[in-house]
This record gives C-alpha cells, sequence and structure tokens, in this order.
C-alpha cells in the first residue's frame, strides 16, 4: 500500500478540475494519491459558455480535461459514480456504487443545483432545468416538436436559457417574479433598457408574475396560470429561478452548514472538520455563496496551496461581471444599486442607441463604489480599476459615462495608472505586481507570461491589458518591443505600406524577396494583399495575388457556417429602384436563396454554392447592381436617411450625399471594414455617430463624425469638424481615409488608431485640417488613384472564363457539394443543425 497521503475530490466540474489542476503544479503533488469522482458521465467542461452547445460547439470544443490528464497524473477518476457518503470517524468516503476509498484530506466541489420554485405541475413532460449538457440535449429534442418555449427566471442563467429557446426557433418568453431582468445585478433604469433590447430581439419578457400552477394547454402542452389572472401557454419550460448549494453530503455527515444551506467554511476554506475543505458554490464564507466561477478558483488555489503548506487565504471575491446576454452587453461592477450611505448616482441614458451607464461615487467624488452599464461597456475595464484599486476619480466623475465634453477623444486608465496589487486576471488572480514580477525573471514573450502565470487562459478577458503590461515593462527593462507583424517580416504593417509606396512593389513574390524570408503565413500574406490593394487596386484575383487573400476574398463572397456563401450587392444609400427590387427577388427565388435584409440597408442573399457564384453575379450585374465589396476589408456601406427630400425635418439631402459617398469610396481598401452614414439632420436618423465617418446635416453645412464604431466594443464617432461645405468635407475625408491606411496596423479599427494616436482626436485634426505632415496633396492623390482605377470585380470575374472556371467545387465535375444540407424554415432555408443531417451525410 502507498506511504502517500491519500486526497479525495468529491466533485469534477469546473472548480473541481481547477484544483487538480493546481495541485498538480504544486510541489506537493508527489506527497498524494488523489482520487476524484466524477458525478456526471463527461468529465469537466466550460459550463459559462454552455449555450455554445447549440451553435455547434461539440462537447470536445467544451471540454477543460486534457487528454490523458489522469493517467498522466496518477489520478484515479470514478466517472459517473456519486460519492454518496463520508465517515469522519473511521475516514472513508463511500459511492453510489460501492467503492470505499480512505481517506487524509477531502475536497468538497459539489457545486450547486438549479432550483425548481414548488409549482404544481413543475414535474410535467418537457420541464427542463439548464444546468447540465445532458439537459440541453433533452431541450434539443423537445425543441424539435414545440413552438413555444418560456424560461422563469430573468436572472443571468434565465437570459441564457431564454437564448437557447430562440436559437432552437421557438417562440420565447421570459417570466420573472421580480419587477425587473437581472434584480440582483441592476437597477431600474438599466432593466427598463434591457428589457427594451432583449423584447426587440422577439423575446416576450414578463415581470412580477407569480406562476401559481402548470396546467393543460389549449393550443400547447402546457398553460402557465399567473397569480393575477393571466396565463401563457407553452411547450417547453426551463427553470432558472437560481442556484442552491449541494450540501447534502456534508449535511449527512454532520458538517456545519448555514442556516439556508451551504457548507461553511473559514478564510483557508476549511469546514467544520479540519482535514474536509469545500470550494465553489457549495461552499458558504461570511454568509455568502459565490455563483461565479473566478471566486471558485481562487478558493482552489487556496485550498492547493494550504495542502503544500503555503500561506494563502480566501478573503471574499468582487462579484462585478461583464457578458454578452442574447447580443446584449451588460456589465454591473461592486454597489451597482448604491446601497452605501450618502453616495451619489450619476446616469446617462441614450434613448436612441439603448444605452444605460450609472455610476456610484462617494460622497465626496473621489471613489467609484459600483456600475452599471447596459448597451455599451467599453468603459467596463476601466471602471472596474478605478472600483478594484480605489483610484481617485477625475474632477468630474461624470466624465467617465458621458460623452466627452469637448469633443476630444476619451482618455483611458492606462496600465501607468494601476498599483502593483490591481488584479489583471480574475479567473487566476493574477495581479499587476505578479506580471511584472514574471517578466522581470524572464517571461518576456505573451505566451511563456501565460505559461507561467495562467494570465489569458481563462475567459480570455484580459488579454488586451496581459499585453500592454508586458509593452511597458520590456520598454522599462530596456528591450525592444517586438512589432514585426510576422516571422516572415520584420516590419510592421505601416513599415510595410511605405516599403511597396516607395518601392512600386506589386507582388508578395517580390516584397519577400526584397523584404522578408521564407514563404509567408496567413498573417503576412493577406496583410500585403490588402495593401496592394490599397496602393495600386488591381483586380484582386490576377495571378501575382492569387493565394494570399483568405476565403471570403478569394471568392468575393462571404462564406457561412455550412460552406455556402451569400452575396450582397451594393445598394448605394440604401436607394433602390422597384426594377432591382424585382431582380433581387427574382434571382432568390431563382436560385433558392435566403434573403435578408441587413442593418446597412441592403439585401443578402445567403445559401449560395460555390459553383453558382458566376451565373449570380452576371444576373445581378445585368440588371445594374455590382459588388457591395461584403466580403473585403474596404468600405461596406453608407447608410442614409430619407433627408430633405422626403421628411419634414430633413435640411439637407441626405440620400444623394450618402451615394456620392458611397461612389466615391467604394473601392478603398482598408486595415479593417469601415462604415459611414449620413443623416439629413440633428435627429440622427442614420445613427451617423456609430460609424467610422459619420455625416450630418445642419442650417450651418455638415458636421463630420470620425472614428465610431459598433461590433463587439461599440464607441461613438468623436466631432471632428462642423459647419463644413461639400467640397472641405470631401477633402477632409480623403485625408482622413489615406492617413488611416497608411498608418494603421493590420485588422485596426479606425477608433482604436484614433485613441493609439499621440494626441488623439486632436493630432487627427492637425494632420487632416492644418495639414502639419505637408502630405494633404499627397492623400488627396492617392485617393484620386484609388476612385479612377475603381472595377467591380464581380463584373471583370464573369467577363473572364478561366477566372469563372476557378468557383467549381470540383475540377472533373460540374456537380455541386453534395454534403451541404438546408432545411425549410419560415418560407425559407437556412443551414440543418447536426442533428438534423441524414445519417447518411453525417456518417461521410
Amino acid at each position: 500500500m502507498s506511504n502517500k497521503k491519500q486526497l479525495v475530490v468529491i466533485g469534477n466540474g469546473m472548480v473541481g478540475h481547477k484544483f487538480l489542476q493546481s495541485m498538480v503544479n504544486s510541489d506537493e503533488m508527489q506527497n498524494y494519491d488523489i482520487t476524484t469522482f466524477c458525478e456526471e458521465t463527461r468529465f469537466a467542461y466550460d459550463r459559462v459558455q454552455l449555450s455554445s452547445y447549440f451553435n455547434g460547439k461539440t462537447e470536445e470544443d467544451l471540454s477543460l480535461v486534457e487528454p490523458d490528464f489522469f493517467e498522466k497524473n496518477n489520478i484515479t477518476v470514478h466517472i459517473g459514480d456519486r460519492a454518496a457518503h463520508i465517515d469522519r470517524d473511521k475516514k472513508i468516503v463511500t459511492s453510489d456504487k460501492g467503492q470505499r476509498i480512505s481517506y487524509d484530506k477531502i475536497v468538497l466541489a459539489t457545486g450547486s443545483f438549479p432550483f425548481v420554485p414548488p409549482i404544481p405541475g413543475h414535474e410535467r413532460e418537457n420541464c427542463f432545468v439548464y444546468r447540465t449538457i445532458d439537459d440541453l440535449i433533452d431541450i434539443a429534442k423537445a425543441g424539435k416538436e414545440s413552438k413555444v418555449g418560456v424560461v422563469i427566471g430573468g436572472g443571468l442563467l434565465g437570459l441564457e436559457a431564454a437564448k437557447a429557446l430562440k436559437d432552437l426557433g421557438l417562440k420565447t418568453h421570459v417570466v420573472e417574479f421580480a419587477p425587473r431582468l437581472m434584480a440582483v445585478q441592476i437597477d431600474d433604469g438599466a432593466g427598463a433598457v434591457l428589457r427594451k433590447k432583449i423584447e426587440e430581439l422577439g423575446v416576450s419578457v414578463h415581470t412580477q408574475k407569480n406562476t401559481q400552477g402548470i396546467v393543460d394547454g389549449e393550443q400547447c402542452l402546457h398553460r402557465m396560470n399567473f397569480a393575477d389572472g393571466s396565463h401563457i401557454e407553452t411547450d417547453v419550460i426551463l427553470f432558472s429561478a437560481g442556484i442552491r448549494p449541494r450540501d447534502d453530503i456534508a449535511r449527512d455527515c454532520g458538517l456545519t452548514l448555514g442556516e439556508r444551506g451551504g457548507i461553511v467554511i473559514d478564510d483557508h476554506c476549511q469546514t467544520s472538520d479540519k482535514d474536509i475543505y469545500a470550494i465553489g458554490e457549495c461552499a458558504l464564507w461570511d454568509g455568502k455563496i459565490f455563483g461565479l466561477v473566478a471566486p471558485g478558483y481562487q478558493m482552489a488555489q487556496v485550498v492547493a496551496d494550504r495542502l503544500s503548506l503555503k500561506e494563502n487565504s480566501f478573503t471574499g471575491a468582487d462579484m462585478s461581471t461583464k457578458l454578452k446576454l442574447m447580443g446584449v452587453d451588460v456589465a454591473s461592477i461592486g454597489d451597482a444599486h448604491a446601497t452605501t450611505e450618502k453616495a451619489k448616482i450619476y446616469t446617462y441614458v441614450n434613448g436612441a442607441d439603448d444605452v444605460y451607464k450609472k455610476i456610484v461615487v462617494s460622497e465626496d467624488n473621489k471613489r467609484l463604489l459600483g456600475a452599471v452599464l447596459i448597451g455599451d461597456t467599453v468603459d467596463y475595464g476601466n471602471l472596474l480599476q478605478l472600483k478594484l484599486n480605489d483610484i481617485a476619480l477625475p474632477e468630474y466623475p461624470d466624465a467617465l459615462i458621458l460623452p466627452q465634453r469637448d469633443g476630444s477623444g476619451a482618455t483611458g486608465l492606462g496600465v501607468e495608472a494601476l498599483p502593483d496589487a490591481a488584479q489583471i486576471c480574475s479567473c487566476f488572480d493574477v495581479s499587476k505586481g505578479a506580471l511584472c514580477q514574471a517578466i522581470s525573471d524572464g517571461a518576456t514573450t505573451m505566451a511563456s507570461l501565460k505559461e507561467c502565470t495562467s494570465a489569458t487562459t481563462g475567459c480570455g478577458g484580459c488579454t488586451a491589458l496581459v499585453g500592454q503590461v508586458l509593452n511597458k515593462e520590456l520598454e522599462k527593462l530596456g528591450m525592444d518591443v517586438n512589432t514585426d507583424l510576422c516571422e516572415h517580416f520584420a516590419y510592421t504593417r505601416q513599415d510595410l505600406y511605405h516599403l511597396v509606396r516607395v518601392g512600386k512593389i506589386k507582388t508578395f513574390d517580390e516584397m519577400i524577396e526584397k523584404h522578408g524570408k521564407g514563404y509567408g503565413c496567413d498573417i503576412c500574406k493577406p496583410t500585403l494583399a490588402s495593401i496592394f490593394a490599397s496602393c495600386w487596386n488591381d483586380y484582386v484575383l490576377e495571378t501575382p495575388h492569387t493565394g494570399l487573400q483568405d476565403t471570403n476574398d478569394r471568392y468575393l463572397a462571404n462564406i457561412q457556417k455550412n460552406g455556402t456563401y451569400s452575396i450582397v450587392p451594393r445598394i448605394p444609400g440604401g436607394e433602390i429602384t422597384p426594377d432591382k427590387l424585382i431582380t433581387l427577388g427574382e434571382v432568390g427565388k431563382k436560385y433558392n436563396l435566403y434573403t435578408k435584409i441587413t442593418g446597412g440597408q441592403r439585401v443578402d442573399l445567403f445559401g449560395a454554392h460555390q459553383e453558382d457564384l458566376p451565373v449570380i453575379w452576371k444576373e445581378l450585374i445585368d440588371a445594374g447592381f455590382e459588388t457591395g465589396h461584403a466580403y473585403g476589408k474596404s468600405l461596406r456601406t453608407v447608410k442614409s436617411c430619407v433627408g430633405s427630400t422626403w421628411c419634414r425635418y430633413g435640411v439637407a439631402d441626405s440620400v444623394t450625399t450618402a451615394i456620392d459617398l458611397e461612389n466615391r469610396y467604394k473601392g478603398l481598401r482598408t486595415p479593417h471594414k469601415i462604415k459611414f452614414a449620413v443623416s439629413g439632420c440633428t435627429r440622427e436618423c442614420a445613427e451617423a455617430q456609430s460609424k467610422d465617418v459619420g455625416v450630418i446635416a445642419t442650417e450651418n453645412g455638415w458636421n463630420l463624425y470620425l472614428c465610431g464604431n459598433g461590433g463587439m466594443k461599440p464607441r461613438h464617432a468623436d466631432l471632428f469638424a462642423t459647419g463644413l461645405d461639400y467640397e472641405t468635407m470631401i477633402q477632409y475625408i480623403d485625408r482622413f481615409l489615406m492617413f488611416y491606411v497608411k498608418t494603421a496596423d493590420r485588422l485596426q479599427r479606425t477608433s482604436t488608431w484614433m485613441m493609439n494616436l499621440e494626441g488623439g482626436i486632436d493630432y487627427l485634426r492637425e494632420v487632416v485640417i492644418e495639414d502639419s505632415l505637408g502630405l494633404a496633396e499627397t492623400f488627396e492623390t492617392e485617393m484620386q488613384n484609388v476612385i479612377n482605377t475603381y472595377q467591380c470585380e464581380w463584373k471583370t470575374t464573369v467577363e473572364n472564363e478561366e477566372k469563372s472556371k476557378t468557383f467549381k467545387a470540383f475540377v472533373n465535375s460540374d456537380k455541386g457539394d453534395s454534403q451541404i444540407v438546408f432545411v425549410s424554415e419560415r418560407d425559407q432555408i437556412r443551414p440543418a443543425r447536426k442533428e438534423e443531417i441524414p445519417a447518411q451525410l453525417e456518417e461521410v
């Protein structure tokens, strides 16, 4: 028998497995034999990303366990077996399947279970909880035969569950007992904005509803009766009304529990038995259950350190959170409800964009206590660091959330302002000081820094901040910060742009021969393809450029999840004739394409087979359409309102201006995709202030806004110049765009590029308006060359028989790809989900 100490870990969820990883990485591992019980039939997986299972993620994708992890580390694992009883006198753990394991120490990581309210009828068919992969499999199966789904509970997990039902194609309702969604995290104002945004996505929200019973329905399987006399009929019900700690095994063996459950632990995560620890959602520390994964990870590390005779304590955890619920950005920090005595509240509401921001500050305006952000969470990182590190606020605290008073760009907190104790990575509790020390000890690359600190390897949300710390510390150490584009070119994108311009280089082979090494890669090839296109505007499918672009550019269309393509013809300014609308309908019908009106005032045609692209383009070109460049890093759309032509508020012809701008810049390739908008008055119906280039008509001329964007991190554009005549406005846009193309990094949005310029928007004004670099004439000449050399790439392709042949799916056959499967939904096609694909095709 082994002389090692026996350690039993009960539970192999996210926190239980994190503990095992921490032990494996400790020196004390050699002194323990470890046995773990995994009640589910699969090892630890990422419950935070559980909903992605409905979007194509597999069990393997979600798994947190490296291949052969248990074998490599000599850990005994009992899968599909629940640890049922602990005999504390004999120090034996017994399982449901009869395993009897002696122990010296136990770590309880039993997690929690979903609370199902004792509503009469809750046990009926198609009533589920939303907790495990098995739950999701059952929900998906029920969803195939259902039309309506209801989630009981409007918290974080409830909204995740609602998204799952929506993804299954069900008409979805959320029923919440409280007066607002996410009642714990956000206030009434934020709740109203969140509700509006979610209802706009097609989910019905019912607050202040007390479900009294679930009975047979008339139109659906169930009828839910509420205390106020109203009711809803539904086929599927998901319970997401909170969690309860799984403390039954602790209760059974006499460990101390809280009044409302939870295994009581001290700062060392020890229970009332010094040989038994508890971590994660089953543990009750200072009367609190922590329902996020990061505190559980901290507890896991504390126990691993204590078993290794290292000093470490759990002293609570920040419960701030940022996430995207059904596509809606939501964040909550600290004292979001302003419960602190004499706290002050500053609120910003942008009803047009459904943005709500609130900060809670101390009575003297010097400390941030909490915050709520809905619809725009770009400030979350800065606000969280201000709160966590007790950093003094600016003179006007509301400047942290309000649009800039003077039109200048927002000033970030910056890593230099953070103390060494600042927590950079919450998943693994990595401080700025720990990162700096690791860098000083030789971890001078992101890869080595990740390996020695684990920062960025959890949720990944701290990656950008870790990179900033790394670069700043390397500068302090007198080391060069490697800005090479890739291993083949020891240059930045800006350097490569200048080399191409000055050397008049037009092919990748010439570029790598003169300035690079090797054969190129997936970073430098598309980057140089974009630079060549920006500089010379040649046909992108000519032989010198072949193989440089990614799939979208190569086939002049956007590849979709099932291998088919979407076709987006240009509709300048959103203006289209009835004849052209008819053509789009006829083409969609003829080739059985899914049609959708986009947010950029275009019609998108989905489901085109690769071999059909040229013939579809031909029909569109014959009707007067041209490529919309939706596949390229280029100008996508110029959105417009109807302006003074139709609108009684309009002061200028926004449609004509939008069409002129789109036709002027439609051939320009840029480091990142860009979007424009033109509003005919300050009512801003075209949402110009959220675009890279926004133009708004006023009585005094055009107001020009620059460097806004939507997407993952939305940002309002900055007011660049006011009262412009048309010619001056065009001149400024020409200069701005060519300066961006010349100096931005690869895949860098205009907003990020501008904020990285020393001096921000003021410096941009100096370059564009005052011509401080003396390059204005060059910018205008280069832009005119792009305009003069424009060609519709679709038209050039369909007129070239040899180029059209490259779109065939198979060289020796005219047949298409038989593995592509569609199903019908709402009278249109959509890609088949995995479970809808015929077995014989799936096997192939």
